[in-house]
């Protein structure tokens, strides 16, 4: 029995871990932290668990044998960083970190420890992305040219677990980034995940064109990000991240190869759309992608249970800090106004 501890009890952890490691066999919630108190409280007696008085509390106790990291972006490094060294696994949310070096060490420190470290990237996990993989990887579109590839929403302000104009996800210092480390990390993880490829080129813009504060003032981060990215295979495509859909969110997908076009989550009637050249369509109505407002079992706790166990390779680290170099490049890409080359 993996006995596992929450660090933070936002939104994430009340919808995805605390509820997804209840229904798992092989692990059990023992302990929970929240700068809030109360909220930590109610959940630890939900669930069954103690209240820990700080994170350093928890990741002292021999009794843990494991953590899930699920405060905001600034101090994902901080946290996990301590629980490696104190020989936690651990199950970290997206974005691993806010700065490449702070990524770099988590995946050190994991190597060196030896103890499992699992980034949260859990569009790996949806049903018609897994099945559009092996399409790929067998050749049904032969070898990709160009892609698209989006993620919109109408902001983390409706899902946080703080809403509002106040929301740590619009607070720079907390959050660090934002439509870019919120949604754009998980479709520049996806696209390597896809084609098998890593980014090695990116020129991107970040910008702000309508997330405001109470103030009235734009938010400190970004709540748009578009880039142009080069994988390591030749194919070239877009990447867009936003916060300002007001419409139906957008999580879609187009791959276009030499012997076909794949529509991942485009099409409302089917999940994964294949057009093959020649006119002949195959349909694939595999499970619906999440979303804020449809959430579903994610399969990414069970992964981390497995992975912890030796029975599965999981979501790792090493896996998560190309597709990181790809935003921080992103990044310095739209503050120089150059390309910039990643994973070289």
């Amino acid at each position: 029995m993996l006995r596992v501890g929450i660090i933070g009890c936002g939104k994430i952890t009340q919808v995805r871990h605390l509820p997804e490691y209840a229904q798992n066999p092989d692990a059990r919630v023992t302990a929970l932290f929240d700068l809030n108190t109360q909220r930590a409280a109610e959940l630890a007696a939900q669930y069954g668990a103690a209240v820990y008085p700080s994170y350093q509390a928890m990741l002292d106790d021999p009794a843990i044998d494991a953590v899930s990291v699920c405060t905001a972006n600034d101090t994902h490094a901080e946290i996990t960083l301590a629980a490696l060294a104190k020989g936690k696994h651990v199950l970290c949310e997206k974005p691993m970190a806010t700065t490449r070096a702070d990524c770099e060490r988590m995946a050190d420190m994991a190597r060196q420890t030896g103890k499992t470290l699992m980034i949260g990237q859990n569009q790996r996990l949806a049903g018609a992305h897994v099945k559009a993989r092996a399409l790929i990887a067998a050749g049904e579109i032969g070898t990709p040219i160009t892609f698209r590839t989006s993620f919109r929403h109408g902001g983390p302000e409706t899902w946080s677990i703080d809403p509002g104009a106040g929301t740590w996800f619009f607070d720079r210092k907390r959050a660090v980034m934002g439509a870019m480390a919120d949604l754009g990390i998980h479709k520049t993880d996806l696209i390597q995940y896809l084609l098998g490829q890593t980014v090695v080129e990116t020129k991107a813009t970040l910008t702000t064109l309508d997330k405001r504060l109470a103030d009235g003032s734009l938010i400190g981060v970004d709540d748009n990000a578009i880039c142009i990215y080069t994988m390591s295979g030749g194919a070239i495509g877009t990447m867009t991240a936003s916060w300002t859909d007001y419409g139906p969110e957008d999580n879609a997908t187009v791959i276009w190869g030499t012997r076909g076009v794949l529509k991942i989550y485009e099409d409302p009637a089917h999940a994964l759309v294949l057009h093959r050249v020649g006119g002949a369509v195959e349909t694939f109505d595999v499970e619906e992608i999440q979303t804020n407002d449809k959430q579903t079992k994610s399969g990414v706790i069970d992964l981390f249970v497995d992975m912890v166990a030796g029975k599965a390779e999981g979501i790792t680290a090493d896996s998560v800090v190309t597709a990181m170099r790809a935003v921080f490049g992103s990044i310095e890409s739209s503050e120089t106004g150059m390309a910039v080359k990643v994973n070289g």
